[in-house]
Order: C-alpha cells, then structure tokens, then sequence
C-alpha cells in the first residue's frame, strides 16, 4: 500500500506518481494488437476470465471493499460497443476495476506502452485485453483498426484520459479530448466511472465506491473537432460532480511554488 502522505506537484497534466517506473518497450508497425488466432481467443479467455476476474474480484474486496453504483444503466448496451471513460488514481486496482464494472462484457484498456514492458507480466498483459498506444503513425494505424474491431464486436473500450497515476486524488485533474476522437469517429456512446474514497467505520484505509454515468453521445451537429471536445467538457463535468462525495484524503496533493 503506498505508505506517501504528501506528494507536491507541479504540472497537473504531466506528472506521474506511480511507485513503480518502467522503461517501456517501442510500439511499432510490427506490433500486432488482434491476435484471433485459435490460440489467441484461447488465450484470452484463460486469463481474462479463468484467472485474472478472481483475482481482481478478490482484490478489489479486500483492499478496497468495493463498490459500485449505477453500472445497471449499461445493460441496455450489452449488444453495443461503448467507450468508458474513468479516473486514474490506483496502479493495480484500475486493471482490475473496471471488469465488474460491465461484466460479463470483456473490455479491452488503452495502456501506455510500460503495461506490455514488465518482465514476465507483460507477455500476459495482451492477452487481458491491453492495448498500448503506438509510438508511429503505421502502428497508429493499426491501434485504431484494433480499437474499431473490438467495438464491433460488441466489446467495451477503456481509457483512462487523465493518462498518469496519481494515487488516492480526489479530484478530477484536466485531461485533453485526443481519446475522445474514437466515439466521434465511430459514433458509438461514451459512459464515464469515477472512483471516490470513502471513509470506513472500523478502518482508516479508504473504501472505493465506483459511480457510473451515461451514455454521452457525441453531438453530431458539430464539426468532429468541436464535437470532441463537447464530448470531452461533458465527461469531464460529470465526473468532477461525482468526484466532490469523496469523504477522505489518503494522501494530501500540494502544488510546488513557482
């Protein structure tokens, strides 16, 4: 459990507080993002549902004593792909989160590149359903072709537009409207979660309770660019709204003095 009870920060788009820094690994042209192959699909099963959604379930009870509520409003979406939009403050938990959030849909995660770079966890994390951005415009090309393939078939997209891990924040930290490029572009709905923390009453390590809100759909009358951000103001708006009911602050975020 990361034991910090201060961080100073002093760019809010660009900073990044995760315990563990990884050197990542060149997404290129060559990097395959679908692997549908017998074998792949296989793989994907085993430890998308076999391993990894009990071990995240279990986590995410004992660590966290999770919560979450209004995710009944994706059931009508069920025969839909969507984009889910969420807030980046744990480095395992958010892996493991958003899983029940739309189960028994499978969701795919946009990762930085750093995810698919571990020893040894990194050749597992694809098969999860991670999908790192591209570091070129041909692997960029086949990041948006996966992205596209997976919606069609019906899959949940998951990402995470605040980009860096700050642990326990409490609030919604600006983020940028490139990712919300792909529901424009396809013109699927967009759903957000936000994660709060909330006092316990027999412990001092915060509960998380997961709020679900949507759809969004992008606004069609706009040009692309305008709709995008629209799209993105709206989430950006919801989530903050949601993100004022946390009860307690695990670890206190004090801008640095010029």
């Amino acid at each position: 459990m990361d034991k910090r009870k201060v961080i100073y920060y002093s760019d809010e788009l660009n900073d990044d507080f995760s315990l563990k820094q990884i050197e990542p690994k060149r997404i290129d042209e060559n990097y395959k993002y679908c692997d549908d192959s017998v074998w792949g699909k296989l793989a994907h099963f085993f430890w998308y549902r076999i391993i990894f959604t009990p071990i995240a379930f279990f986590y995410n009870k004992a660590m966290f004593h999770h919560e979450i509520k209004g995710n009944n409003i994706l059931k009508d979406f069920r025969s839909e792909g969507y984009f889910l939009y969420g807030n980046h403050t744990q480095a395992i938990g958010d892996a493991f989160m958003p899983n029940f959030i739309n189960i028994p849909k499978h969701n795919y995660v946009v990762v930085h590149p750093a995810n698919v770079s571990i020893p040894v966890l990194g050749r597992i994390t694809p098969s999860l359903g991670a999908l790192p951005l591209p570091d070129n415009v041909k692997a960029y090309k086949n990041f948006f072709e996966a992205i596209e393939q997976r919606i069609s078939e019906k899959k949940g997209i998951i990402i995470y537009p605040e980009a860096h891990i700050w642990p326990y924040y409490t609030k919604i930290r600006p983020f940028k409207d490139d990712s919300f490029y792909y529901p424009v572009k396809l013109g699927v709905p967009a759903f957000c979660f936000t994660n709060t923390y909330q006092k316990r009453r027999f412990s001092k390590k915060p509960k998380i309770v997961t709020y679900v809100d949507g759809p969004f759909y992008p606004n069609t009358s706009l040009s692309p660019k305008d709709s995008r951000r629209e799209l993105r103001d709206r989430i950006y708006d919801c989530m903050c709204k949601r993100a004022e009911s946390s009860s307690i602050e695990r670890i206190k975020y004090v801008k640095k003095e010029n």
